[in-house]
């Protein structure tokens, strides 16, 4: 059955979560509901302000909180479960990044031990004009401020991965998770595997923009007021995240080193497209070998992820993808922007 209800949830401090998996369900939700959640920034609304240094003002492990997770009826291990994001809106006027000492990719951390010394940490406050769409950059170091386009994004969204597991919300992997690409932005559709009863899907770590590979470790972080639209899509597995727009459809992949990542999302990738077009698997290799794109999610995460992309209307007419759930899902979304 196709529900049609509005589902407003925001969280309070203590009902955040920091997992995907281990949780129990904070709301029951249909296919076909919409959904509107409040999410808070990665370090939690703590980190307001230069002084707010996040190793003295937050607390480990509670950073990248989500909201949910969300008890889907009718989502079975087996089927997909597809999240189209329909609007993100900062919640606040403001959005602050950070340097860490030992993390980031210009720096050494665990992974990458060396004798350098560690990054000075440090907080950068952004004023954030949403009237104007904009996010000010100012320098702390030097006289420089910049209008930056404001580009709202999740970063953190996913269900609870198979196998009684509990994975910290900062991994990405094949249950999503910490994605950190800006490509999850309003009108992207999300297609996760469903892996346990209800899915138990969860959101939050909103940037008001980020560049691909999130080289710092940390985005413009934001609290938003999110609105997705979900379905479920029966009996149709999904192993890797996969992301559909008006004009192109990704697959994610998620290792390490980097290059593991770049081969599971287009390995998926190019088996998705022989799959929905009919066209031979060493053509669709091809063909996304000189046409694809292959934006960068995150570089700093546990996993990396970069994502495998190609232009719909470079293929050949076929089906489309998921029974054209992106199509549907994108034109109900059009009034609750």
């Amino acid at each position: 059955m196709i529900g049609m209800d509005m589902i407003t949830y925001r969280p309070a401090r203590d009902e955040l979560a920091y997992t995907f998996g281990g949780r129990m369900p904070v709301a029951h939700v249909r296919s076909g509901d919409v959904l509107q959640v409040f999410t808070e920034d990665c370090f939690g609304g703590l980190v307001r302000g230069p002084a707010d240094l996040p190793s003295q003002v937050c607390r480990m492990p509670y950073l990248n909180p989500v909201s949910g997770p969300f008890f889907v009826e009718d989502a079975e291990p087996g089927d997909t479960l597809a999240i189209h994001l329909a609007a993100i809106t900062p919640a606040r006027d403001w959005g602050v990044s950070s340097t860490f000492p030992h993390f980031g990719a210009l720096t050494s951390t665990s992974h990458t031990a060396t004798l350098q010394p560690p990054l000075e940490e440090r907080v950068w406050v952004y004023d954030i004009d949403r009237q104007a769409g904009a996010v000010r950059f100012h320098a702390t170091g030097s006289d420089h401020s910049v209008d930056l386009p404001l580009e709202p994004m999740i970063g953190t969204i996913g269900v609870a991965p198979g196998g009684f597991e509990a994975r910290s919300t900062i991994v990405p992997d094949t249950h999503g998770g910490n994605l950190d690409t800006p490509e999850l932005r309003a009108g992207t559709t999300l297609y996760l595997g469903v892996n346990v009863h209800g899915a138990m899907f969860a959101l939050g770590d909103g940037h008001a923009r980020q560049g691909e590979g999130e080289a710092c470790g940390v985005g413009v972080e934001i609290a938003t007021t999110t609105t997705v639209i979900i379905e479920v899509i029966k009996g149709v597995p999904t192993v890797w995240p996969r992301l559909e727009t008006d004009r192109e459809i990704m697959s994610v992949g998620c290792a390490r080193p980097l290059e593991d990542a770049y081969r599971i999302a287009h390995r998926d990738l190019v088996g998705w497209t022989s799959t929905l077009t009919g066209l031979e698997e060493l053509d669709a290799y091809q063909l996304i070998s000189q046409a694809g794109r292959a934006p960068i999610g995150n570089v700093c995460d546990p996993n990396y992820t970069i994502l495998a992309a190609v232009d719909k209307a470079l293929l050949p007419d076929s089906a489309a993808a998921y029974g054209e759930v992106h199509a549907r899902l994108r034109q109900r979304s059009v009034g609750l922007r």
